[in-house]
């Protein structure tokens, strides 16, 4: 009988298993024995047909498997998907709008669902939710829950907060660029929200930790208590300033020539090769909430950078504003300062190398010696290498001589250090580094629906970068090999894993670290 239940409760992949209702109305029996409160097994197995779990066990434990817990977490997600569907909250509708606890949990759970989406969960938000619609007049409509439009019309900054910022993600992540017509007022609707809040580098931050520190003790923004799988755990919201990057370059940015496309725009996660396990993409991105939500911060590697991530070759552009501009914007000037403002692209290639500073442990979990001495940490807008450093590059390692240090540091790229922990447990990473050069092509003029190409001989760059051990927040300084073109601080998270795109932006060296410099936008996407 419970076999025929669960027929019915699953004839559609999408929505709540409403067709099961006939049945437990056929007999008071019948009832009894398979309503959704009496048979936990029935509801546990539905929801393993309509959502995704691998990721939530993989990331939680076995404990959140249990028929009393999916039983509980099938109401939930039900309640609120409807509450999505019937776009209860994304327009404005009370004073109290912005605080409403409700938006909260139905945002994280949003979110969450889409760091553990292996197909199901998409599906659930997009086709019965409606999700992607919702966002749009969060976001879009001028009485929209974000108050972008209505900020924006009083040329006032949008709000940065948690629900805006979770908003943003779940943009990006449900993003189409392909679905978008590229016309004149499409332009101007997307452009209006994403473009200041992409652009404003002294108005929305990368990370929540100052960006200048390596080795942070704290979070600048608390953790919120959110309830998910029945526990209560503790996570800090991404910032909001990456996915605006990410969208503003994926619906304004990409760009036709006379004769071809010079640029698709970063790889949204819709174009992700469809697999059994996509929510590997995003375990980095998960266990970054983890990471910036404890106190005090950990200082080693623990998950929210995916070794070897950045190894090999990356493709994209940086932009950039008017510097008379972006003078005005850091004198306090409002966001009408940007809205028509050109904003030039340059496509540029990465050629990366990853190398790990590690400790070897035995079968037993110790190590088999003393660590390695450290790298010290340097000037922030010399991504953190002490001064006079020189890097040494071999076949699949790199020597780091360090001023001052009798010996140089031994580095290795992933695939060395895998060789040598063959019988040994993963190796213990103690410090990442990344070396590798630039090659700019093709100068993209944007402003509005005026589009222009033209050749830039901005010639070849070397790149030495670190990536921070808490968050997984990469610092690149990208040098030109011959000019007076100066030195050029690259700054964001790789967005995803192997098919994700290295986000942020890049700023100069010659400002003091504390102040606001002349910062511009990037992203790049791996070679496909």
């Amino acid at each position: 009988m419970e076999n025929i239940a669960f027929f019915a409760a699953t004839t559609t992949d999408v929505g709540p298993p409403s067709d099961l209702l006939p049945l437990l109305l056929s007999c008071r029996s019948i009832h009894r024995a398979l309503s959704l409160d009496a048979n936990l097994h029935l509801c546990a197995r539905i929801f393993q047909y309509k959502f995704d779990l691998n990721a939530a066990v993989r990331r939680l434990g076995l404990q959140i498997a249990t028929p009393d817990v999916l039983s509980k977490e099938l109401r939930k997600r039900f309640v609120y998907l409807k509450r999505i569907r019937a776009r209860t909250d994304s327009q404005i509708c009370a004073s109290d709008t912005s605080n409403s606890p409700i938006i909260s949990e139905l945002l994280w759970l949003a979110y969450l669902m889409m760091l553990e989406n292996d197909g199901k969960n998409v599906k659930q938000l997009r086709e019965y939710a409606g999700m992607e619609q919702w966002l749009m007049e969060y976001w879009f409509d001028d009485e929209g829950a974000s108050l972008a439009s209505k900020t924006l019309s009083e040329d006032e900054w949008p709000l940065d907060n948690e629900h805006n910022s979770l908003a943003m993600w779940l943009f990006w992540l449900f993003l189409r660029p392909d679905r978008f017509q590229r016309t004149e007022r499409n332009y101007r609707t997307f452009a209006t929200v994403l473009k200041p809040t992409a652009l404003a580098a002294n108005k929305y931050n990368l990370c929540h930790i100052p960006w200048e520190v390596i080795v942070p003790r704290s979070c600048l923004l608390g953790p919120t208590c959110i309830n998910h799988y029945s526990n209560s755990y503790k996570l800090t919201p991404p910032t909001m300033a990456i996915p605006a990057i990410l969208s503003y370059l994926s619906l304004v940015g990409p760009l036709v020539g006379p004769t071809r496309v010079v640029y698709k725009g970063p790889h949204a996660p819709n174009s992700f090769p469809s697999s059994l396990n996509q929510s590997l993409e995003w375990d980095a991105d998960w266990q970054r909430c983890m990471n910036l939500a404890e106190n005090p911060l950990s200082s080693q590697f623990s998950g929210a950078y995916k070794v070897g991530s950045l190894q090999g070759v990356w493709e994209g552009v940086f932009t950039y504003t008017e510097f008379t501009t972006y003078a005005a914007l850091l004198s306090g000037r409002s966001p009408s300062i940007l809205h028509n403002c050109m904003v030039p692209q340059h496509r540029q290639t990465w050629k990366l190398r990853e190398y790990h500073l590690t400790v070897s442990k035995g079968a037993d979990g110790i190590a088999g010696g003393t660590k390695s001495p450290l790298l010290s940490s340097g000037h922030p807008l010399k991504a953190f290498f002490p001064a006079g450093i020189r890097i040494d590059e071999h076949a699949g390692s790199a020597e780091v001589h360090e001023p001052g240090k009798m010996a140089p540091l031994s580095y290795r790229q992933p695939s060395a250090c895998d060789a040598e922990a063959e019988g040994f447990k993963c190796p213990e990473i103690q410090d990442v580094i990344v070396v590798g050069e630039v090659i700019n092509g093709l100068l993209i003029l944007n402003c509005f629906n005026l589009f222009a190409q033209g050749h830039s001989a901005w010639g070849q760059f070397n790149v030495i970068g670190r990536v921070r051990p808490c968050d997984g927040f990469v610092s690149l300084l990208k040098e030109y090999v011959e000019g007076d073109r100066g030195q050029w601080l690259y700054r964001g998270y790789l967005v995803g894993s192997i098919n994700g795109s290295l986000s942020g932006r890049w700023r100069d060296t010659l400002s003091h670290p504390d102040a606001n410099g002349y910062e511009g936008c990037f992203v790049m996407s791996r070679r496909r």
